[in-house]
């Protein structure tokens, strides 16, 4: 795939939350169009910008959101621990629709917004990278793991060049302990995409989208192949975080999303 963009048509599905928002300076700038789908009115602000209302779940709507698409980045989703039943409708079928929209546009290229929760049972003395097995720390986790899986599918069976960019803690500044370990700046996350709509020759990749934080957990190499280069560090941030308000901590990466009450009132 070229690294120019400008002469582009990319679909940013999710384009009313809150990543979705951040991003949209930074990919209204570099592609020619950019096509905000969500279910609620997304109203154009950039150059090169337009709207599309549509419920992912619904295959046609899909299709008519995705086609003539050079691209795809695909945040639309649940995007924290609910009812298993609403997860797989949206996260899992809505994905599978626009993956499969996008096999049927001829996309040349699928950026997945995954998640760090899909390694989030890994013990936080471990430095994980997207190689080893996946341990997801809950149910919305699950989600990103069949994300992942429909992607690798699509990519053997039907070359979709395929990127998951495993998110961090996306915030403007790290609010807690584990943040230390995790925080994806927005500056950094916008890097994070942009890397992936351009890497070439990309079959299947996954990185984690995280900023160059002294503790982290996460392998960046791979996110440096594709042409990652993080820049800001939680550790900047570490006087300013408040102990007896932060996380507590436990042996997971997941921190207090691995524990039983995370999703038992979900199930």
């Amino acid at each position: 795939m070229p690294a120019a963009l400008a002469d582009q048509t990319w679909v940013l599905t999710g384009a009313a939350g809150r990543i979705g928002t951040s991003l949209r300076p930074s990919l209204a700038e570099h592609v020619g169009r950019l096509r905000l789908v969500d279910r609620a009115p997304v109203t154009p602000e950039y150059d090169g910008e337009e709207s599309l209302v549509a419920d992912l779940r619904e295959r046609a709507a899909t299709s008519e959101a995705i086609a003539g698409a050079d691209g795809v980045v695909h945040l639309g989703g649940l995007s924290d621990e609910a009812p298993f039943d609403d997860l797989c409708a949206i996260n899992i079928l809505g994905t599978f629709n626009v993956v499969e929209a996008a096999r049927r546009a001829g996309v040349a290229r699928f950026v997945y917004a995954s998640s760090n929760r899909v390694t989030g049972f890994y013990p936080v003395s471990a430095v994980v990278g997207p190689d080893v097995p996946t341990r997801p720390d809950s149910l919305y986790a699950v989600s990103k793991v069949a994300g992942e899986a429909l992607g690798s599918l699509y990519a053997d069976k039907f070359d979709l060049s395929f990127v998951s960019v495993r998110i961090g803690s996306f915030e403007d500044a790290p609010l807690d302990r584990r943040h230390l370990s995790t925080w994806l700046s927005p500056r950094d996350c916008a890097s994070a995409f942009l890397a992936a709509m351009r890497a070439p020759g990309v079959k299947y990749a996954a990185f984690y989208a995280v900023s160059a934080n002294t503790r982290g957990w996460w392998d960046l190499a791979p996110g440096y192949r594709l042409g990652f280069r993080p820049v800001d560090n939680a550790e900047d941030y570490a006087g300013a975080i408040d102990p007896a308000a932060a996380q507590p901590s436990n042996d997971h990466q997941g921190g207090t999303n691995a524990s039983p009450e995370h999703t038992l009132p979900h199930l």
